[in-house]
């Protein structure tokens, strides 16, 4: 497009140019203010309707350090659960009269910085955070607590105390997994679990092996495995590195279904019967729980839920008015399907 093609942004100045009046009349008649006349609201809305006018919200936000804007930063926008977080957030968010931006970390730390220092100049008025999966220095997010910008974290959530989070039992969880498994009569059950950096991987791993010791088992560190980015290649490495065993393990708990469903699909390839050989369970009950054969049991992970509980926590913050160490984990529970029934073939 030419230069010339190019249509110049109009302004309240232009407005007021045009009908002969203040610029400052011009804003509080978009502003719908008690002082202006019915008929100058009037001709004013319709000159810039006409003219395209498009409210200038950075400038906005730079007279009143309120924008009105809920940044989100996420790892993977495309991941099933991050995704109904995000829908959750902005449907809260429309609800309050809020907008939201979103930027995803691709889960690298660097990134994660590059989206806090975008998001801090454009004077955001909260923040909803769920952090790259290697992030073990927070120091980063200092700026936003310096400018007085609250910032609440979602499901993967910094090892400090006194922050305001949205969180599950992942403990439970964890716990209630391994339990289904053994209530199947599983009594070797390995575990694919993620970063360690994360509290939420640690606490699942930490359910598992309280539940497998509460069965009377003593757990096997040879079949607890970690992988930095629990992702689809290392399921389907974690199945192999299981099938590799001298003793094969009867039942497999995966910390998230992104792996599960590889690890299953592995399985089977290699011919592996499922549940009957190895009973597997995932976590976050993701869509690709019911398309994949057998269909995958899996743990509800309350996203859509989480989303709203932090934009809620984000108006309360704004508001002065909240505690934030008051942490109510939202409610998690086992989805039976296929991959792990045993009682009900």
């Amino acid at each position: 497009m030419s230069s010339d093609q190019k249509k110049k942004d109009i302004t309240i100045y232009d407005l007021a140019e045009e009908l002969k009046i203040s610029p400052s009349t011009v804003s509080r008649a978009l502003n719908d203010h008690f002082s202006i006349g019915i008929d100058t609201k009037e001709a004013v809305r319709k000159l810039a309707n006409e003219k395209g006018y498009r409210p200038n919200g950075i400038a906005s936000s730079l007279r009143t350090n309120k924008s009105k804007i809920i940044g989100i930063i996420v790892s993977w926008i495309n991941r099933p659960f991050l995704s109904t977080l995000i829908a959750g957030v902005e449907d809260a968010a429309k609800d309050a009269g809020y907008q939201v931006i979103i930027a995803q970390s691709h889960d690298d730390v660097t990134v994660e910085k590059q989206n806090l220092k975008a998001l801090h100049a454009l004077r955001v008025s909260a923040l909803i955070v769920s952090l790259a999966m290697e992030t073990n220095d927070y120091s980063h997010f200092e700026q936003f607590r310096k400018s007085g910008i609250p910032i609440v974290f979602v499901d993967r959530i910094p090892k400090l105390e006194n922050i305001s989070q949205v969180i599950i039992d992942n403990f439970g969880a964890g716990y209630a997994a391994t339990k289904h498994l053994l209530d199947q009569g599983c009594k070797r059950i390995a575990h694919f679990g993620g970063s360690r950096f994360q509290a939420l991987y640690e606490e699942r791993m930490l359910g598992y092996i309280t539940a497998i010791k509460d069965a009377g088992i003593e757990p096997d560190p040879q079949i607890i495995f970690h992988a930095n980015f629990l992702n689809a290649e290392e399921g389907a490495r974690m199945a192999e590195a299981v099938l590799a065993m001298e003793k094969i393990p009867d039942g497999i708990f995966c910390a998230n279904d992104t792996a599960a469903s590889s690890a299953l699909k592995t399985l089977v390839q290699r011919g592996v019967k499922i549940p009957e050989e190895i009973a597997l369970i995932g976590f976050n009950n993701d869509p690709i729980c019911e398309f994949i054969e057998p269909n995958l049991s899996s743990i509800n992970h309350p996203a859509k839920e989480m989303g709203q509980t932090a934009v809620m926590k984000v108006l309360e913050l704004l508001n002065v008015d909240a505690n934030l160490g008051e942490v109510k984990p939202l409610e998690t529970y086992v989805v039976e399907r296929a991959s792990s029934m045993r009682k009900k073939l």
